[in-house]
């Protein structure tokens, strides 16, 4: 199944050697040409105690972004479900939705690093299990006047629920993973589905979408079924020179800086278990990192929307040096 492509911007909002308050600046700059350029999304990692995320809370910056721009749809990718109270997120997803108008793409996760969920004492071996639980508060939560609801880790009994989304019956379902356990779940539900790595990878991934999601889309209990045709996206860390060597060149010295700071808090543990899979060497040869001319840059995109079987492009613009 192939669809119109369309393009979005990823972010981690990285440490920059710009102070914070222009980091944060800088960056919705970028949101407002973003959004007058016509990109149809902006989605904001969640990260915690590293130099990657200095959006530690995203709906904090989406809510800014969404005074500053107008069309752009907005979202986390993902809220670590794992670290939240459920009863506090649906208000404020339920406020953001509003603050966006109706702009609020909710992308939800467990999170990848045992370190950063530690912090918070949540053991990665549990993640699992509290997500589901809190993603069933979440929508129970969003769909309904009262919340009643018992588990394993909640219990609320008739609890109002004073805020509603403005998207009905909830703001899009959007879920990373390269894990085809999980790339299974998130075509059972029709979530949209964004992944990472090389594109002959994210295609065995999007193949395997395609054909859980048909196999399940008429089941009622599906989540996400207010989507029609989701989409199922890659992200790229992107840059543009004006020849091709100039553009190798800057983005392998910015590539540095990110790469200390995708790895700092694992290396902190004396964990180097990610290294290979986030270095230069690993990007060029499989093409995680796009970088030439423009000419040189609409090939590539083209190459990896055809090798992927993607609909949706997701940019990254601003990392390490270009922070």
């Amino acid at each position: 199944m192939m669809a119109q492509v369309s393009f979005g911007v990823f972010d981690w909002i990285d440490r920059s050697t710009a102070p914070l308050q222009q980091l944060y600046a800088d960056r919705l700059q970028l949101l407002e040409a973003a959004d007058t350029a016509g990109f149809a999304g902006y989605h904001v990692a969640e990260h915690h105690a590293t130099p990657l995320g200095m959006a530690p809370s995203p709906a904090l910056f989406l809510s800014a972004a969404a005074q500053r721009t107008r069309r752009i749809r907005l979202g986390p990718l993902g809220y670590l479900l794992p670290l939240y109270h459920p009863l506090r997120l649906i208000e404020e997803i339920c406020m953001l939705d509003h603050l966006s108008g109706g702009r609020l793409d909710l992308g939800v996760g467990r999170g990848i690093s045992p370190y950063e969920l530690g912090y918070f004492g949540v053991d990665v071996a549990a993640s699992r299990a509290r997500f589901q639980e809190t993603l069933a508060v979440l929508i129970a939560g969003l769909t309904h006047d009262r919340l009643t609801f018992h588990g394993e880790h909640y219990q609320f009994d008739d609890v109002p629920m004073e805020l509603h989304p403005l998207q009905q019956p909830y703001p899009p379902l959007w879920y990373p993973t390269n894990n085809p356990e999980s790339v299974l779940y998130a075509a059972r539900h029709g979530y949209h589905f964004v992944s990472l790595g090389p594109a002959t990878a994210v295609r065995q991934c999007v193949d395997l979408y395609w054909q859980a999601w048909a196999t399940h889309r008429q089941e009622p209990d599906r989540l996400n079924d207010h989507v029609a045709t989701p989409h199922v996206g890659i992200v790229r860390q992107m840059y543009v020179a004006d020849t091709d060597a100039e553009a190798l060149a800057t983005a392998q010295a910015a590539h540095g800086d990110w790469y200390h700071s995708i790895t700092k808090l694992w290396h902190s543990h004396g964990d180097h278990s990610i290294d290979a899979r986030f270095s230069w060497d690993s990007a060029m040869q499989h093409d995680t990192i796009l970088c030439g001319s423009p000419a040189r840059m609409r090939e590539q995109i083209a190459q990896l929307v055809e090798t992927s079987g993607c609909s949706y492009v997701m940019g990254a613009f601003a990392w390490g040096t270009f922070s």
